[in-house]
């Protein structure tokens, strides 16, 4: 009991818990007024009031360019809450941007254009060289993000995040004129200090070092003042999208893109964060199973450029881009490497149609790791259709989840792509959280994007995809040695599931795509 009372009143004492303390009051303000609206001769016609307003919420919902599955969800809170849901909606739903962020977004796209659109347009060499299907592929990157394909660039493939902490360090130390790191995740620790220390030794070199985190994402491991910590030691940061204790769309938008870039010419990526347990040294949910890529070449131009524009946006300011580009890349590089990344407001769901992209171009096989399984209609048709056409579909998730309500939705998908040919396997050692696709040797994908609503269509991610490189191969490797250590999800198994839990999951499924 007195265990429970301390963890309370810390969490209490917490900017979180502060600030989930005043958004509850807020919404019980919200119920209050509404309830005391009910006694009042009034109540009549404002009660046709929300009832239009609802329908026009309805209507815009409809109206809009959102997922299909996240339009149901809010619909069904719309008009079986009002008129909560409407004000849920209009507080909380859907992507609107304010003015101020939409000055924004344009100069971090023009930025973006500026510094990289220029390079665009090897997609048509890439299909000579590969073949059609990487030449679409690319262009569709090329078209939507600016996002160009290079060659000159090595790459390497890390099946752990413990396998890259000392290459990680090794490359930091070797930083001759500056650092960038943007991470969901900060958590002082083995990691972060190694790290950060480095970091202060090259900022008080001269070095310009440069970090970004995002709030809610480090808010339970970092105080509020990290930032100024962090600038005393020279080490210049900004924080993205500050949790305010007010309802409000833009907490949907999360950072959750992971860079380390060193002198414009290396770079690393993938689902790590800079916290221990991505490196095992902190136990949690079992043996954390997660990957990285480095590059060091042409293409770490595209990610610094990705880093420079968030960083102009949380600042809102705009700076040249130039004093940062790098030497050309020495040649040998076998394959081709296009990085890119995803924002939330541009309406272009850039993760999902690069998984689109590669699951319909599978002809042979497609190996896929993930965290979580949350996804809608698209991805479950393509997913499907590629098994019954004969493609040899694996899925991995985990089997010790780290959200025991995001797993019972991944569980929900099973029966479905199992019945189609998919076969599904849970890492038994611990979760899983690489987010990776290899596709018939000639491509993969390594990156940031789960397979979720939050991933796709409200977070700002990246990846890298990897065309007939080297590294394609290490992919596949580390997929069929994971496979060995998970347990496969038999039909039969699905088909045991009680009819009770079907209709949770039925339930749940309304609301999937906010959680």
């Amino acid at each position: 009991m007195y265990k429970l009372l301390s963890k309370v009143g810390t969490l209490l004492f917490h900017r979180l818990g502060a600030m989930g303390v005043l958004i509850l009051l807020q919404i019980a303000l919200y119920a209050a007024a509404l309830l005391r609206l009910q006694d009042t001769e009034f109540y009549p016609m404002f009660g046709w009031i929300f009832l239009v307003l609802s329908v026009l919420v309805v209507m815009w919902i409809v109206g809009s360019k959102s997922n299909p599955g996240y339009k149901i969800g809010w619909i069904i809170i719309v008009m079986g809450l009002m008129p909560f849901g409407s004000l849920a909606y209009l507080l909380i739903g859907g992507n609107r941007l304010s003015g101020f962020n939409q000055r924004r977004l344009r100069m971090m796209e023009q930025k973006i254009r500026q510094n990289l659109g220029r390079e665009c347009g090897r997609s048509a060499v890439l299909a000579q060289l590969v073949g059609e299907d990487a030449g679409c592929m690319a262009r569709y990157l090329e078209q939507t993000t600016y996002c160009p394909v290079y060659g000159n660039t090595q790459t390497k493939y890390y099946p752990l995040g413990d396998d890259c902490y000392d290459d990680i360090l090794a490359a930091l130390e070797g930083a001759q004129r500056y650092i960038f790191i943007e991470y969901f995740i900060i958590e002082e620790g083995k990691l972060w200090s190694s790290v950060r220390s480095i970091l202060e030794n090259k900022a008080a070199a001269g070095i310009e070092v440069r970090v970004i985190y995002d709030d809610i994402g480090s808010i339970a491991t970092l105080p509020s003042d990290y930032p100024a910590r962090l600038e005393k030691m020279g080490i210049r940061c900004q924080v993205f999208n500050r949790l305010m204790p007010v309802l409000s769309l833009r907490q949907n938008n999360r950072d959750h893109r992971k860079y380390m870039i060193i002198d414009g010419k290396v770079a690393f990526t993938g689902g790590i964060n800079m916290a221990d347990e991505y490196i095992n040294v902190k136990p949690r949910f079992g043996h954390w199973k997660d990957s990285a890529i480095r590059l060091e070449g042409d293409a770490v131009w595209s990610m610094t450029v990705s880093f420079l524009a968030m960083w102009n946006f949380t600042q809102s300011v705009e700076e040249h881009f130039t004093p940062f580009y790098p030497e050309p890349a020495a040649g040998g590089a076998i394959g081709y490497v296009q990085p890119y990344h995803d924002c939330p407001w541009d309406n272009e769901a850039v993760g999902q149609s690069v998984y689109l992209n590669l699951i319909y171009r599978a002809k042979r096989y497609l190996y896929i790791t993930t965290p979580y399984l949350v996804i809608d209609y698209s991805l479950s048709m393509a997913l499907t259709a590629a098994a019954k056409s004969g493609v040899d579909v694996r899925i991995i998730t985990p089997h010790i989840p780290d959200k025991k309500t995001v797993f019972e939705l991944t569980r929900s998908h099973y029966q479905e792509l199992v019945e189609a040919g998919v076969q599904i396997f849970e890492y038994e050692p611990g979760f899983i959280h690489s987010k990776n696709f290899i596709v018939d040797d000639l491509y993969a994908t390594v990156g940031t994007v789960n397979l979720d609503y939050r991933s796709m269509f409200l977070h700002f991610e990246n990846g890298v995809l990897l065309y007939n490189t080297p590294t394609v191969a290490s992919i596949r490797e580390d997929f069929l040695d994971t496979q060995a250590k998970s347990l496969p999800v038999t039909l039969e198994a699905c088909r045991k599931v009680s009819r009770l839990r079907h209709l949770l999951w039925d339930l749940m499924r309304i609301f999937e795509p906010m959680m």
